[in-house]
């Protein structure tokens, strides 16, 4: 329901509730002012008819005094008795027995009266004055004059007055609280609206708020969430041509360097040649070492060649050499070219491999580059040494193997578990943030799935999911 309409139903229902109000307090009102105006007539027929008897009777016993005590109540003051010619015959006070009223003075009916009575109050109403003639057959014998308070029918119009007072009062009030009720139920929303609304151009497109209602605050919130996934998919496609932008950027840049990187390369892996043929027979005594030597620096070199040719590649789909190899093999060929570094850093490499891990159906030489990424980032987070756990093992149900890579390093802040295989991100001082990148991509072209555990400061394990070659169950001898 709009915001608009529930006033309208407010203001309404707050007529309503004051009219019902004041009709009940006027029914109740004029009631009671009848019933007493009826009592009053009764007393003051009473009263005549009381005056009428003792004017006619022969006798002199008076019943004023005693019938005015109880009709005090009713109002009645005082009841005289007064002769043609004035004179008061009988009195409620007796001392106003013998006295004379001017006839023409008297005015039949009921009126205001010049005085007060004698036990009229500084707080009554203005007494009032009745004058009836006393006629039997065709004779007048005089008047009776009754003066009365009207102090019970004021008494009435008071408290109906309060009681109407108390009832406008309480349906104001309830329409207040209910007006209090609504301001609050939209300012609260348009507070955290505002909040929200602040933390959204702090750039937090995470808010979502949750959509309670159908009135102008639900379309708002409908509309500010609409807002919000706009903005996030604006961020997502902003970021994505960011990393066009700078893939392109990079790609410009490597076709640029490719030459100049490739082609000291080359010149180093033809004097690695020139040497291994012209020197090492004339060193026949360190000949071993440095034979072993030179096919480090050849393979080192070859390996860097071919990372020039990925980083050169990136954007562009991988073509993949597969053939059936050896875990043990692969890792037999990577462990020497880290293995002084990991000496130095003081870091031990442990491997737990499943004798009954078949062989595998991949790119050897993009796995060894991933298996060599594993461990040198390992060697990077584990300053203070340790130990780097190699592990691979079959599992049959799902048809694949598990390659496992674990260390003993600062572990991954969970705020970045997230950005670990974007390109270029990196939290080292040193790289260009494409090791992981890369390595995701290849596992990714060989079918398979890289997942990642980390702890702060206990160290992060890498599980490479790679699916078998149904055709060839081989197994390592």
């Amino acid at each position: 329901m709009k915001l608009n309409a529930k006033l309208v139903i407010i203001m309404l229902t707050l007529l309503v509730l004051t009219m019902l109000s004041l009709f009940t307090m006027n029914q109740y009102a004029q009631n009671d002012l009848v019933s007493e105006i009826q009592d009053s007539s009764q007393e003051i027929s009473k009263a005549i008819q009381m005056s009428i008897e003792d004017i006619t009777s022969e006798g002199e016993t008076s019943r004023l005094t005693d019938y005015l005590n109880k009709a005090r109540d009713r109002g009645i003051n005082e009841i005289n008795i007064i002769s043609n010619e004035g004179e008061i015959l009988d009195s409620s006070d007796p001392e106003k027995i013998g006295k004379k009223r001017e006839i023409k003075k008297l005015e039949k009916g009921v009126r205001a009266a010049t005085r007060q009575p004698a036990g009229a109050s500084i707080l009554s109403q203005k007494p009032y004055e009745v004058v009836v003639p006393v006629i039997v057959g065709d004779e007048q014998l005089g008047y009776v004059q009754i003066n009365m308070l009207l102090d019970n029918i004021r008494d009435i119009q008071h408290a109906n007055f309060i009681r109407r007072l108390f009832a406008t009062c309480m349906v104001f009030a309830v329409g207040i609280a209910f007006t209090i009720y609504l301001a609050r139920r939209y300012t609260e929303p348009i507070h955290r609206l505002a909040g929200d609304f602040k933390r959204v151009s702090a750039g937090d497109l995470s808010v979502t708020i949750p959509v309670e209602s159908q009135d102008e605050i639900g379309e708002l919130a409908h509309g500010f969430n609409n807002m919000v996934e706009k903005l996030r998919e604006r961020e997502v496609l902003e970021k994505r041509l960011y990393e066009a932008e700078h893939l392109s950027r990079v790609g410009q840049l490597a076709s640029g360097i490719a030459h100049e990187i490739r082609n000291p390369l080359n010149y180093i892996s033809l004097a690695i040649d020139h040497l291994k043929v012209e020197m090492l027979p004339l060193c026949s005594d360190k000949r071993p070492e440095l034979e072993e030597l030179t096919d480090k620096i050849k393979e080192e070199v070859r390996r860097a060649n071919y990372m020039v040719l990925n980083f050169m590649n990136y954007g562009r789909p991988l073509k993949l050499r597969r053939a059936l190899v050896a875990y043990t093999d692969i890792l037999a060929k990577v462990l020497p070219l880290i293995n002084d570094r990991l000496a130095e850093q003081h870091i031990r490499v442990e491997q737990h491999i499943d004798p009954d891990v078949p062989l595998l159906w991949v790119d050897q030489e993009l796995l060894r580059n991933c298996i060599l990424n594993f461990l040198s980032n390992a060697a990077q987070a584990m300053t203070d040494g340790g130990v780097i756990s190699l592990g691979a093992s079959i599992d049959a149900e799902h048809g694949r193997v598990a390659l496992t890579f674990g260390d003993q390093g600062s572990g991954i802040r969970e705020e970045d578990m997230t950005k670990i295989f974007q390109p270029y991100f990196t939290t080292k001082d040193v790289g260009i943030g494409l090791g992981l990148a890369i390595t995701e991509r290849i596992i990714k072209e060989h079918g398979g799935e890289i997942q990642v555990r980390s702890l702060p400061d206990k160290g992060t394990t890498f599980t490479v999911l790679l699916p078998l070659r149904a055709e060839e169950p081989g197994k390592i001898s």
